[in-house]
């Protein structure tokens, strides 16, 4: 399909070539966006034009050499985990955060729609796990901030498209350009490390548009290819298919434990858990609880599945989720 750009855009173009001002260029780019009509025709167009933003804001912000790389997109962990969504341009990443959490995210059919760092919370059962959305990874293109926020994150959730032509090829780009970063993404009970990768980051593989009339073929090619390697789940982010699978397994993954904090001769709070790691102890949870506590421990009685209702626990008793401990100071 011919782009069939105006007048109007090669006129603008022209005042792009005249200067090497970055903030003037970004206007200049911006104008164009405007000025070009949004169909099939102009994806391309559209997508080239929100990269070279994306890249011209970036070296904007960046500070001095002394300055960490990426630092103006930290995004500051909230809730029980970080999740960062990962992938190719127009998988559907930003339409999943919308359907996962109360945010409303620009959600187009167009490429690079997403052109910053995007959190936002999602809600699983009684706690809230951070998702950050991301702009897209390319064979030519990838945001230098980009690998900074994965290394930091707590599990990486890929997303493919399942009406691309080739999700495999997707998922090779994608690994191929992390490589280059020495970032390994991994199954989540490999310990073992490429000798080029310096980091190792959980990794799921999410494939949406499941409802997609060709899904099936190329869903099946994918898992072929992915093996056990690592985990795939399909979803629909339109028809809503295989999210409540997807929260569960963010859980899993996230390798916590939600505890309960029980005041003697009160009622038990279920809406506010504190979050730990596996294999935290009743200690730590007294340390969560308040920093003094630790000092002050004696004893604690603990409510949970398989337990002794209200039995006396020591301090080094492992913890499981959903126990509910009442700290006896």
């Amino acid at each position: 399909m011919p782009a069939n750009l105006p007048p109007q855009y090669f006129e603008v173009e022209k005042k792009l070539k005249a200067t090497s001002v970055s903030s003037e260029k970004i206007s200049i780019l911006e104008e164009l966006l405007s000025i070009v009509p949004k169909h099939k025709g102009t994806e391309k167009i559209q997508a080239q034009l929100k990269s070279k933003i994306s890249k011209l804001k970036s070296e904007s912000k960046r500070k001095p050499l002394t300055a960490k790389h990426g630092q103006e997109h930290n995004v500051k962990k909230s809730g029980a985990g970080q999740v960062i969504l990962i992938g190719p341009a127009n998988t559907g990443k930003s339409s999943l955060i919308k359907v996962l959490t109360n945010a409303s995210p620009q959600v187009s059919d167009y490429p690079f729609t997403t052109i910053s760092a995007y959190p936002a919370m999602m809600r699983f059962e009684n706690i809230q796990i951070q998702l950050v959305d991301t702009p897209p990874i390319t064979p030519d293109y990838l945001e230098i901030w980009i690998p900074e926020l994965i290394k930091s994150a707590d599990v990486v959730m890929l997303v493919l498209d399942l009406s691309s032509p080739d999700p495999v090829r997707d998922f090779q780009v994608i690994i191929q350009k992390l490589i280059e970063k020495r970032i390994e993404l991994i199954r989540e009970n490999r310990s073992d490390s490429s000798p080029s990768a310096k980091y190792q980051k959980k990794l799921l593989v999410i494939a949406n548009k499941n409802d997609h009339a060709l899904s099936p073929d190329r869903l099946t090619a994918l898992k072929q290819y992915l093996n056990s390697s690592h985990q795939l789940i399909p979803v629909s982010a339109f028809q809503g298919d295989g999210l409540d699978l997807l929260k569960n397994r963010l859980f899993v993954m996230l390798n916590i434990i939600r505890v309960y904090s029980k005041i003697p001769g009160r009622k038990i709070e279920y809406d506010n858990p504190f979050t730990l790691k596996k294999g935290s102890t009743v200690l730590d949870m007294a340390q969560a609880v308040h920093k003094d506590f630790s000092h002050k421990f004696k004893f604690a009685r603990i409510w949970g599945k398989n337990k002794y209702q209200g039995q006396k626990v020591k301090r080094d008793y492992i913890l499981e989720d959903e126990d509910v401990i009442e700290l006896h100071i």
